[in-house]
Protein backbone atom coordinates (compact mmCIF):
# COMPACT_ATOMS: atom_id res chain seq x y z
CA UNK A 1 0.00 0.00 0.00
CA UNK A 2 1.38 3.40 -1.11
CA UNK A 3 1.57 6.10 0.93
CA UNK A 4 2.11 7.73 4.32
CA UNK A 5 3.83 5.51 6.78
CA UNK A 6 1.93 6.84 9.56
CA UNK A 7 -1.28 6.10 7.20
CA UNK A 8 0.09 2.73 6.64
CA UNK A 9 0.18 1.76 10.06
CA UNK A 10 -3.16 3.32 11.46
CA UNK A 11 -4.98 0.82 8.65
CA UNK A 12 -2.87 -2.04 10.28
CA UNK A 13 -4.43 -0.84 13.50
CA UNK A 14 -7.98 -0.39 12.29
CA UNK A 15 -7.88 -4.02 10.44
CA UNK A 16 -6.92 -5.30 13.94
CA UNK A 17 -9.27 -3.46 15.87
CA UNK A 18 -11.91 -4.87 13.41
CA UNK A 19 -11.12 -8.39 13.20
CA UNK A 20 -10.91 -8.84 17.08
CA UNK A 21 -14.51 -7.67 17.26
CA UNK A 22 -15.60 -10.13 14.59
CA UNK A 23 -13.86 -12.52 16.70
CA UNK A 24 -15.56 -11.37 20.15
CA UNK A 25 -19.12 -11.11 18.24
CA UNK A 26 -18.50 -14.75 16.90
CA UNK A 27 -17.44 -16.08 20.49
CA UNK A 28 -20.68 -14.69 22.11
CA UNK A 29 -23.13 -16.33 19.45
CA UNK A 30 -21.15 -19.37 20.03
CA UNK A 31 -21.89 -19.23 24.02
CA UNK A 32 -25.56 -18.10 23.19
CA UNK A 33 -26.27 -21.10 20.69
CA UNK A 34 -25.22 -23.92 23.32
CA UNK A 35 -26.97 -22.61 26.54
CA UNK A 36 -30.11 -22.97 24.10
CA UNK A 37 -29.62 -25.94 23.05
CA UNK A 38 -29.25 -26.98 26.44
CA UNK A 39 -25.29 -26.78 26.97
CA UNK A 40 -26.38 -25.44 30.79
CA UNK A 41 -23.74 -26.00 33.45
CA UNK A 42 -24.01 -29.69 35.00
CA UNK A 43 -26.12 -29.88 37.61
CA UNK A 44 -28.83 -26.68 36.52
CA UNK A 45 -31.03 -28.71 34.74
CA UNK A 46 -31.48 -31.39 37.46
CA UNK A 47 -32.39 -28.41 39.97
CA UNK A 48 -34.70 -26.53 37.79
CA UNK A 49 -36.59 -29.55 37.90
CA UNK A 50 -36.97 -30.60 41.79
CA UNK A 51 -37.69 -26.66 42.28
CA UNK A 52 -40.47 -27.32 39.09
CA UNK A 53 -41.76 -30.16 41.20
CA UNK A 54 -41.69 -28.72 44.48
CA UNK A 55 -43.50 -26.13 43.49
CA UNK A 56 -45.74 -28.69 41.95
CA UNK A 57 -46.00 -30.27 44.85
CA UNK A 58 -46.93 -27.51 47.30
CA UNK A 59 -49.55 -26.28 44.83
CA UNK A 60 -51.42 -30.10 45.01
CA UNK A 61 -50.80 -29.82 48.83
CA UNK A 62 -52.46 -26.37 49.00
CA UNK A 63 -55.24 -27.38 46.35
CA UNK A 64 -55.50 -30.76 48.76
CA UNK A 65 -56.14 -28.74 51.52
CA UNK A 66 -58.71 -25.91 50.28
CA UNK A 67 -60.60 -28.99 48.16
CA UNK A 68 -63.68 -27.69 51.10
CA UNK A 69 -64.55 -24.22 51.51
CA UNK A 70 -65.71 -23.21 55.14
CA UNK A 71 -67.73 -20.06 56.65
CA UNK A 72 -64.45 -18.87 58.84
CA UNK A 73 -61.06 -20.21 58.06
CA UNK A 74 -59.41 -23.13 60.25
CA UNK A 75 -63.02 -23.53 61.85
CA UNK A 76 -66.29 -26.16 61.97
CA UNK A 77 -68.77 -24.00 62.87
CA UNK A 78 -72.06 -26.41 63.36
CA UNK A 79 -75.63 -25.04 63.79
CA UNK A 80 -77.72 -26.95 66.30
CA UNK A 81 -81.05 -26.37 68.11
CA UNK A 82 -79.19 -27.31 71.44
CA UNK A 83 -82.25 -29.09 72.94
CA UNK A 84 -82.15 -32.34 72.27
CA UNK A 85 -80.67 -34.50 75.23
CA UNK A 86 -78.52 -36.53 75.55
CA UNK A 87 -78.09 -35.84 71.66
CA UNK A 88 -77.34 -31.67 72.14
CA UNK A 89 -78.25 -28.78 74.78
CA UNK A 90 -77.64 -26.07 76.11
CA UNK A 91 -76.32 -26.26 79.84
CA UNK A 92 -74.59 -23.40 81.44
CA UNK A 93 -73.79 -21.78 78.40
CA UNK A 94 -72.39 -24.22 76.61
CA UNK A 95 -73.37 -26.99 74.05
CA UNK A 96 -72.98 -30.48 75.20
CA UNK A 97 -74.19 -34.11 74.76
CA UNK A 98 -73.70 -37.12 71.86
CA UNK A 99 -73.75 -34.70 68.99
CA UNK A 100 -71.76 -32.36 70.24
CA UNK A 101 -68.71 -34.13 71.03
CA UNK A 102 -69.12 -35.94 68.09
CA UNK A 103 -69.46 -32.39 65.99
CA UNK A 104 -65.64 -31.89 67.93
CA UNK A 105 -64.10 -34.99 67.15
CA UNK A 106 -64.59 -34.07 63.62
CA UNK A 107 -63.29 -30.93 63.93
CA UNK A 108 -59.95 -32.88 65.46
CA UNK A 109 -59.59 -35.06 62.44
CA UNK A 110 -59.92 -31.76 60.53
CA UNK A 111 -57.29 -30.33 61.95
CA UNK A 112 -59.72 -27.54 62.91
CA UNK A 113 -61.40 -25.96 65.54
CA UNK A 114 -64.78 -26.40 66.24
CA UNK A 115 -67.87 -23.91 66.73
CA UNK A 116 -71.20 -23.85 67.87
CA UNK A 117 -73.82 -21.19 67.26
CA UNK A 118 -76.38 -20.15 69.44
CA UNK A 119 -79.23 -22.23 69.36
CA UNK A 120 -81.50 -22.18 66.46
CA UNK A 121 -84.72 -23.60 65.89
CA UNK A 122 -84.72 -27.49 64.56
CA UNK A 123 -86.48 -26.22 61.21
CA UNK A 124 -84.09 -23.10 60.14
CA UNK A 125 -81.58 -25.25 60.55
CA UNK A 126 -81.79 -26.77 56.94
CA UNK A 127 -82.68 -23.42 55.78
CA UNK A 128 -79.35 -21.85 57.39
CA UNK A 129 -77.12 -23.91 55.28
CA UNK A 130 -79.21 -23.97 51.92
CA UNK A 131 -78.30 -20.09 52.28
CA UNK A 132 -74.82 -20.56 53.18
CA UNK A 133 -72.68 -17.52 55.32
CA UNK A 134 -73.29 -18.71 58.55
CA UNK A 135 -72.66 -22.33 59.57
CA UNK A 136 -70.78 -25.15 57.71
CA UNK A 137 -72.93 -27.87 58.67
CA UNK A 138 -76.15 -29.01 60.97
CA UNK A 139 -75.67 -31.56 63.75
CA UNK A 140 -78.91 -32.16 65.56
CA UNK A 141 -80.06 -35.60 65.26
CA UNK A 142 -81.00 -35.17 61.86
CA UNK A 143 -82.72 -38.13 60.63
CA UNK A 144 -81.83 -39.32 56.72
CA UNK A 145 -84.68 -38.59 54.72
CA UNK A 146 -85.57 -38.56 50.78
CA UNK A 147 -87.28 -35.49 51.45
CA UNK A 148 -84.29 -33.93 53.56
CA UNK A 149 -81.71 -34.89 50.06
CA UNK A 150 -83.61 -32.77 47.78
CA UNK A 151 -82.18 -29.17 49.76
CA UNK A 152 -79.05 -31.14 51.67
CA UNK A 153 -76.61 -33.66 51.36
CA UNK A 154 -76.10 -35.95 54.12
CA UNK A 155 -73.03 -37.70 55.37
CA UNK A 156 -72.93 -41.35 56.45
CA UNK A 157 -75.39 -42.08 58.77
CA UNK A 158 -73.57 -41.85 62.63
CA UNK A 159 -75.97 -43.16 64.52
CA UNK A 160 -79.74 -45.84 64.41
CA UNK A 161 -82.69 -44.24 66.19
CA UNK A 162 -86.67 -45.19 66.19
CA UNK A 163 -89.45 -42.72 67.29
CA UNK A 164 -91.02 -43.28 70.59
CA UNK A 165 -94.48 -41.52 72.31
CA UNK A 166 -94.68 -40.42 75.81
CA UNK A 167 -97.75 -40.29 78.05
CA UNK A 168 -98.35 -39.07 81.35
CA UNK A 169 -98.18 -42.32 83.33
CA UNK A 170 -101.64 -42.37 84.83
CA UNK A 171 -102.91 -41.65 81.59
CA UNK A 172 -105.47 -44.01 79.99
CA UNK A 173 -104.46 -43.57 76.40
CA UNK A 174 -101.60 -45.84 76.00
CA UNK A 175 -101.31 -46.76 72.31
CA UNK A 176 -102.06 -45.55 69.16
CA UNK A 177 -105.91 -46.09 68.79
CA UNK A 178 -106.57 -44.30 72.13
CA UNK A 179 -104.42 -41.48 71.18
CA UNK A 180 -106.05 -41.33 67.81
CA UNK A 181 -108.78 -39.26 68.67
CA UNK A 182 -109.79 -35.82 68.21
CA UNK A 183 -110.29 -34.65 71.57
CA UNK A 184 -106.32 -36.15 72.08
CA UNK A 185 -103.47 -33.01 71.45
CA UNK A 186 -100.18 -34.70 70.44
CA UNK A 187 -97.43 -32.34 70.91
CA UNK A 188 -94.23 -32.48 68.27
CA UNK A 189 -91.40 -30.66 67.73
CA UNK A 190 -91.70 -28.60 64.37
CA UNK A 191 -89.92 -30.08 61.34
CA UNK A 192 -89.17 -33.18 62.82
CA UNK A 193 -89.81 -37.20 62.06
CA UNK A 194 -91.97 -37.31 64.58
CA UNK A 195 -94.47 -34.74 63.51
CA UNK A 196 -94.71 -36.34 60.22
CA UNK A 197 -95.08 -39.63 61.93
CA UNK A 198 -97.84 -38.38 64.12
CA UNK A 199 -99.57 -36.39 61.65
CA UNK A 200 -99.98 -39.60 58.95
CA UNK A 201 -100.96 -42.15 62.01
CA UNK A 202 -102.79 -39.83 64.49
CA UNK A 203 -104.55 -37.81 61.76
CA UNK A 204 -107.84 -37.35 64.05
CA UNK A 205 -105.98 -36.08 67.04
CA UNK A 206 -105.02 -32.63 67.09
CA UNK A 207 -101.07 -32.54 66.40
CA UNK A 208 -99.55 -28.97 67.81
CA UNK A 209 -96.04 -28.22 66.60
CA UNK A 210 -93.47 -26.48 69.16
CA UNK A 211 -90.01 -25.48 68.90
CA UNK A 212 -88.47 -28.06 71.52
CA UNK A 213 -89.05 -31.43 72.79
CA UNK A 214 -88.36 -29.54 75.93
CA UNK A 215 -91.58 -27.43 75.75
CA UNK A 216 -93.42 -30.73 73.93
CA UNK A 217 -92.68 -32.57 77.47
CA UNK A 218 -93.26 -29.56 79.33
CA UNK A 219 -97.13 -29.26 78.13
CA UNK A 220 -98.13 -32.99 78.45
CA UNK A 221 -96.49 -33.02 82.31
CA UNK A 222 -98.99 -30.18 83.35
CA UNK A 223 -101.84 -31.80 81.50
CA UNK A 224 -101.75 -29.28 77.89
CA UNK A 225 -101.41 -32.08 75.88
CA UNK A 226 -101.98 -36.06 75.94
CA UNK A 227 -98.96 -37.44 74.33
CA UNK A 228 -95.40 -36.29 72.93
CA UNK A 229 -94.15 -37.69 69.71
CA UNK A 230 -90.22 -37.27 69.12
CA UNK A 231 -86.95 -39.38 68.67
CA UNK A 232 -87.07 -42.81 71.36
CA UNK A 233 -83.13 -41.57 72.43
CA UNK A 234 -84.62 -37.85 73.44
CA UNK A 235 -87.86 -39.24 74.63
CA UNK A 236 -86.23 -42.15 77.46
CA UNK A 237 -83.95 -39.18 78.47
CA UNK A 238 -86.49 -36.37 78.81
CA UNK A 239 -88.86 -39.58 81.01
CA UNK A 240 -85.68 -40.50 82.90
CA UNK A 241 -84.35 -37.23 83.83
CA UNK A 242 -86.63 -34.30 83.53
CA UNK A 243 -90.50 -35.23 83.77
CA UNK A 244 -90.60 -38.51 85.86
CA UNK A 245 -94.35 -38.48 86.02
CA UNK A 246 -94.11 -39.15 82.28
CA UNK A 247 -93.24 -42.92 80.52
CA UNK A 248 -92.56 -43.95 77.53
CA UNK A 249 -96.17 -45.50 76.03
CA UNK A 250 -95.10 -46.69 72.77
CA UNK A 251 -91.94 -47.57 70.74
CA UNK A 252 -92.27 -46.96 66.94
CA UNK A 253 -89.49 -49.31 65.07
CA UNK A 254 -89.15 -46.63 62.35
CA UNK A 255 -85.59 -47.79 61.74
CA UNK A 256 -84.32 -44.07 61.61
CA UNK A 257 -80.41 -43.11 61.00
CA UNK A 258 -78.88 -39.90 61.58
CA UNK A 259 -76.82 -38.05 59.47
CA UNK A 260 -74.67 -34.44 59.46
CA UNK A 261 -76.32 -31.90 56.81
CA UNK A 262 -73.96 -29.93 54.50
CA UNK A 263 -74.39 -28.14 51.63
CA UNK A 264 -74.84 -29.30 48.24
CA UNK A 265 -72.41 -26.84 46.88
CA UNK A 266 -69.46 -28.60 49.79
CA UNK A 267 -69.37 -32.14 48.37
CA UNK A 268 -65.65 -32.24 49.24
CA UNK A 269 -66.17 -31.13 53.01
CA UNK A 270 -69.25 -34.10 52.86
CA UNK A 271 -66.58 -36.20 51.99
CA UNK A 272 -63.68 -35.45 54.58
CA UNK A 273 -66.40 -35.87 57.13
CA UNK A 274 -67.32 -39.54 56.42
CA UNK A 275 -63.21 -40.27 56.40
CA UNK A 276 -63.24 -38.74 59.98
CA UNK A 277 -66.34 -40.81 60.86
CA UNK A 278 -64.86 -43.55 59.75
CA UNK A 279 -61.63 -43.03 61.43
CA UNK A 280 -63.65 -42.80 64.87
CA UNK A 281 -65.24 -45.60 64.39
CA UNK A 282 -61.87 -47.98 63.66
CA UNK A 283 -60.17 -46.11 66.90
CA UNK A 284 -62.99 -46.71 69.17
CA UNK A 285 -63.78 -42.95 69.76
CA UNK A 286 -67.54 -43.64 68.64
CA UNK A 287 -68.00 -46.44 71.13
CA UNK A 288 -66.65 -44.34 73.76
CA UNK A 289 -69.40 -41.20 73.07
CA UNK A 290 -72.35 -43.76 72.90
CA UNK A 291 -71.05 -45.21 76.36
CA UNK A 292 -70.90 -42.14 77.81
CA UNK A 293 -73.84 -40.63 76.29
CA UNK A 294 -75.87 -43.69 76.27
CA UNK A 295 -74.52 -46.45 78.56
CA UNK A 296 -73.42 -48.59 75.90
CA UNK A 297 -74.37 -48.58 72.04
CA UNK A 298 -78.15 -48.05 70.71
Amino acid sequence: MAGDPREKVEFIMTTKRKYLAVLSAAAVLAVVMLLGCGGAPAGSAEKSSAADASSASETTATSTAASYTLVEDGKLIVASDLDFPPLDSFEGGEAQGFDVDLSFAIAEKLGLECEYLPPQNFDTIIPLIVQGGKADIGNSAFSITEERKKEIDFTSAYLDSNLGVATKKDSAAKDEVSLNDAEKKIAVQSGTTGEAWARENLGSASIVPLNTVTECMAGLTSGLYDAVCADLPVISNQCTVSFTDCEVAMEIPTGEQYGIVVSKDNPELTAAIDAALAELESDGTMKQLKEKWFGGSI
